[in-house]
C-alpha cells in the first residue's frame, strides 16, 4: 500500500494556495505600514446628511487584506469539501476531512439554525454580527464537536493508546503494516515515539480538554462569585479579610503550587482531598442561597426547589470527595471514583483561578451597588442576598461571560503546561500537553508528533480569545 501525500489528487491547488498565502502576508504587512504612517481615515458628508468613509490608502490596504483572506478561506474550503468527497484520493488532508464529517455536519447544522433564529437568541444571536466573534466561535465549536465525536469513537482512526509494530516515529501518511480487515490503513499524522497514532491522540485530546477546562472554570466562578458578591456589597472587615486571602494566593507561584500539591508526601496527607471538600461545596452553597433568596416568602416552592436541586448536587459532591482507601472514605453511595492525579489537577486549577474571579466580581459589585435599581430594591425591603444574586449578578453577566471564555483559554493553557511538565493527567492520557511533551524529546528530528497537538492547543485558545472579543464588542452595544 502506497503512502499518502498531503494533498494527493488536489496537488494542483497547492501552488495557488501558497500564492494566496503570500498575498495575504504581503497585504497585512502593507496595511500595518500604511496604518502607521497614514494621517487617519477621512469621512465625506453625503447629500442626505450621512457620512461615508473616503477612499484612502488605509482603506484600500484593508480591502486588500479582506480580499486576500477570502481567497485563502475559499481555497481552504475547497480542500475540505473536495477532500470530503474524494477521501484518501485527496491525500492526508482529504482523509482527515472525511474522518471528521460528523464535525462538519454539526457545524453546518449549528450555524444554519443559529443564523436563522439569531434575532431571538439575545447576545448569542448578536455574536453572528461580529466577524471576530464568528471566527472565534467557529474555532471553539470545531474543537468542541471534534472532542465530543472523538469520545464517541466516530473520528479517531485508531485506539490512542494502541501501539503498532514498525510505526515508531513514522511520518504522516505512512501505511499501517499488516492492517487487518476493517482497520484504518494509515497513520494520517504519523506515529509518535511509542508507535501510537498522532491523529487519534490529537482528536481524543480535545475531549480531555473539554472534560476538565470548562468544568474547572465553572467551579472557580462559583467560588469567586459566592465570595466576591458579599465582599463587594458589604465591604468593611469581610472585604479586607477575603481580599487579603485572594492576594495571598495570587502572590504564590502557580507552578510551585502544583509541584507541592502533586508530591507524594503532600498527597499522602490528604491535603488535595481536604481542599476538594471546601472548594467543591461552593456550587452547592451558591445554588442553595440562590433558590432560598428567590423563594424565601413561598415556603412550599422553596422546599420543593431546594430538594430538587440540592439533592442531586449533594450526591455528586459526596461522590467527588469520597475515594476508597483515602483519608475521606465513609460515604456508601459512591457513584464514581476520580483518579488521584485528576483530582489534584482539578483542585489546583480551581484554587488558582478562584482569587482572580473573586477580584473581578468584587469590583463589579462595588460599582453596581451604587445604582438606582439597587437602592430601589433596598427600599422595597429585599434581603442582601436577594439583591446580590437577583439584582447585581444579572447586570454584570456581560463581563463575566467574557471573562469565562478567556478563563477557559487560560485553564486550557495551564492544563497543557502541567501536562508538558508531567504534573497533569496520567502519563498515558492523550491530553495535548502530555502529547507535546512526548513529541518534543525528538523535536529536532521529527516535527510531526509534537506539532499537531501544539497547533490544536493554539487554535482553541485563539478561538476562545476571539470569541471573548466578539462577546465584549456586542455586549458594549447593548
Amino acid at each position: 500500500m502506497d503512502p499518502l501525500t498531503w494533498t494527493g489528487s488536489l496537488a494542483f491547488i497547492t501552488p495557488i494556495f501558497m500564492i494566496a498565502l503570500l498575498l495575504l502576508a504581503a497585504t497585512i504587512a502593507i496595511w500595518v505600514v500604511v496604518s502607521i504612517f497614514s494621517a487617519g481615515t477621512r469621512h465625506v458628508a453625503n447629500a442626505d446628511g450621512t457620512m461615508s468613509l473616503a477612499g484612502n490608502p488605509q482603506a484600500m490596504a484593508a480591502l486588500g487584506v479582506r480580499l486576500a483572506f477570502l481567497a485563502v478561506a475559499a481555497l481552504g474550503l475547497a480542500y475540505l469539501v473536495m477532500g470530503l468527497i474524494m477521501g484518501t484520493e485527496a491525500g492526508i488532508v482529504g482523509a482527515m476531512s472525511r474522518q471528521m464529517w460528523p464535525t462538519w455536519l454539526a457545524l453546518v447544522t449549528l450555524f444554519s439554525l443559529s443564523i436563522l433564529f439569531k434575532r431571538r437568541l439575545g447576545l448569542y444571536g448578536k455574536l453572528f454580527d461580529s466577524p471576530i466573534g464568528m471566527v472565534g466561535f467557529t474555532l471553539v465549536m470545531f474543537w468542541v464537536f471534534t472532542g465530543v465525536f472523538a469520545a464517541m469513537d466516530l473520528i479517531a482512526t485508531h485506539d490512542p493508546l494502541a501501539q503498532a509494530s514498525g510505526m515508531k516515529n513514522k511520518v504522516p501518511g505512512t501505511p499501517l503494516r499488516g492492517a487487518e480487515a476493517g482497520e484504518y490503513a494509515w497513520y494520517l499524522l504519523g506515529g509518535d515515539n511509542l508507535a501510537r497514532d498522532v491523529f487519534s491522540r490529537m482528536v481524543k485530546g480535545a475531549w480531555e480538554v473539554l472534560k476538565y477546562a470548562p468544568l474547572a472554570t465553572l467551579f472557580a466562578f462559583m467560588v469567586g462569585i459566592t465570595l466576591g458578591l458579599p465582599a463587594g456589597y458589604y465591604g468593611g472587615k469581610l472585604d479586607t479579610f477575603l481580599s487579603f486571602l485572594a492576594n495571598l494566593i495570587l502572590a504564590f507561584p502557580v507552578i510551585l503550587l502544583f509541584y507541592l500539591l502533586v508530591t507524594p508526601e503532600i498527597v499522602a496527607t490528604g491535603l488535595p482531598q481536604f481542599m476538594a471538600v471546601v472548594l467543591f461545596a461552593f456550587p452547592m452553597v451558591f445554588c442553595g442561597v440562590l433558590i432560598h433568596s428567590r423563594f424565601r416568602t413561598q415556603p412550599a416552592k422553596n422546599t420543593f426547589w431546594l430538594l430538587l436541586v440540592l439533592g442531586p448536587i449533594f450526591l455528586l459532591y459526596m461522590s467527588l470527595i469520597n475515594a476508597q482507601g483515602s483519608k475521606i472514605d465513609f460515604w456508601p453511595l459512591d457513584f464514581f471514583d476520580i483518579p488521584g492525579g485528576v483530582l489534584v489537577v482539578f483542585v489546583s486549577v480551581v484554587f488558582v483561578n478562584s482569587p482572580t474571579v473573586f477580584r473581578i466580581v468584587r469590583g463589579l459589585a462595588m460599582d453596581i451597588k451604587t445604582r438606582d435599581y439597587v437602592a430601589a430594591a433596598q427600599t422595597r425591603g429585599e434581603r442582601p442576598w436577594y439583591i446580590m444574586l437577583w439584582e447585581i449578578l444579572p447586570n454584570v453577566r456581560g463581563p463575566l461571560i467574557v471573562d469565562f471564555c478567556l478563563r477557559i483559554g487560560y485553564t486550557t493553557i495551564l492544563l497543557g503546561t502541567l501536562g508538558f511538565f508531567g504534573l497533569g493527567l496520567p502519563p498515558e492520557s492523550p491530553d495535548w500537553g502530555s502529547t507535546i511533551n512526548d513529541g518534543r524529546k525528538l523535536l529536532s528530528i521529527y516535527l510531526h508528533p509534537a506539532l499537531p497537538p501544539a497547533v490544536a492547543l493554539m487554535s482553541l485558545v485563539l478561538g476562545l480569545n476571539l470569541l471573548a472579543d466578539g462577546l465584549r464588542e456586542e455586549s458594549l452595544r447593548d
